[in-house]
């Protein structure tokens, strides 16, 4: 049987989401795990690609057209916040923005049409953007395209999106809080001590929706057997809720060592969450995966958790 690739988006275009060196969200954070992959040597089954831009009309399958045209006019002039504080506006920020939710609808064609098993976009899982504003360095929201992409494109209804990112996916949460067919798995700091504030344990969902949820806290401190822990109640969740696709945010900041959070894991965590993801994928949904770099501030964490999930994607490649 032939061998599917793990497509890894990497390019200049995808480099350029960011916003300058005193940010923590700074410019050599696509680059670094670059080269770490490079260094690695892990083989013809990854194939680097190029990124892509996703149109208006993508955007504003989640967003609303009054945003989309504020971004716009921002870029042009790259002055101001597009949030309270967190996220600054910069010359090309909504090329640079577009470029990062294309490039993970890129990624879903690219499975979906059979030419990847799994696929993996450093710069992407923008999880804080709502559909009507920015928030905590996210200017679009991929996460949030990618699911109305899935379905309007596909006719993939049942979608699983799992955030290990130290903060909680809260413009996923809340914007799908009541529809029972996205399954959310979100282990997070404890938002009593980090931004966005949300994610508590009794968020399961509203409506039809209630119980289609989990948010697990991990208090300040945290180490992989907590992780381990809370990944135990993610895979007894998931045996009852299997996924038609699997996207999986695995931001970097959940390591220890990262400047803005107070968590303790390595990356065997991601490793080990994704190892988890990739066998549930590969049961249920035909080894549907992506993943998305998402958060990370400490460059050698990034390094070494995204090529962890790589890793982790690689095993068992056969079709």
């Amino acid at each position: 049987m032939k061998t599917k690739p793990v497509f890894v988006y990497k390019g200049d275009a995808l480099a350029k989401y960011n916003f300058g060196d005193n940010h923590p969200f700074g410019p050599k954070r696509h680059h670094v795990f670059h080269d770490e992959l490079e260094r690695l040597s892990l083989g013809a089954l990854v194939q680097i690609t190029p990124p892509s831009r996703a149109s208006i009309d993508q955007l504003a399958l989640f967003h609303t057209s009054s945003y989309i045209d504020q971004v716009s006019r921002a870029s042009e002039d790259g002055k101001g916040f597009l949030d309270d504080g967190d996220t600054p506006a910069f010359l090309g920020v909504f090329e640079a923005a577009s470029d990062v939710v294309g490039t993970t609808l890129a990624a879903i064609d690219a499975i979906m049409h059979g030419q990847a098993r799994r696929a993996f976009s450093p710069i992407g899982g923008l999880h804080h953007a709502r559909r009507d504003k920015a928030g905590g360095f996210c200017v679009f929201n991929d996460c949030g395209v990618a699911i109305h992409y899935l379905r309007e494109n596909y006719n993939v209804q049942r979608i699983l999106y799992v955030d290990i990112d130290a903060h909680h996916g809260d413009g996923i949460f809340y914007d799908f809080e009541d529809d029972a067919d996205l399954l959310f798995a979100d282990i997070h700091q404890d938002g009593d001590t980090l931004y966005p504030g949300t994610g508590a344990s009794d968020e399961t969902g509203t409506g039809n929706a209630v119980n289609t949820k989990i948010n697990l806290s991990l208090p300040p401190g945290a180490t992989d057997n907590e992780f381990s822990e809370a990944w135990a109640k993610v895979e007894n969740y998931l045996m009852d809720n299997p996924p038609e696709f699997i996207i999986l945010q695995c931001g970097a900041d959940s390591l220890a060592g990262d400047p803005i959070t107070q968590l303790n894991l390595t990356e065997a965590s991601h490793r080990m969450a994704a190892l988890s993801l990739c066998q549930i994928a590969d049961r249920h949904c035909d080894g549907r995966i992506i993943g998305l770099g998402g958060g990370g501030y400490n460059l050698d964490n990034i390094a070494k958790a995204w090529t962890q999930v790589i890793r982790a994607f690689l095993v068992n490649q056969k079709s």
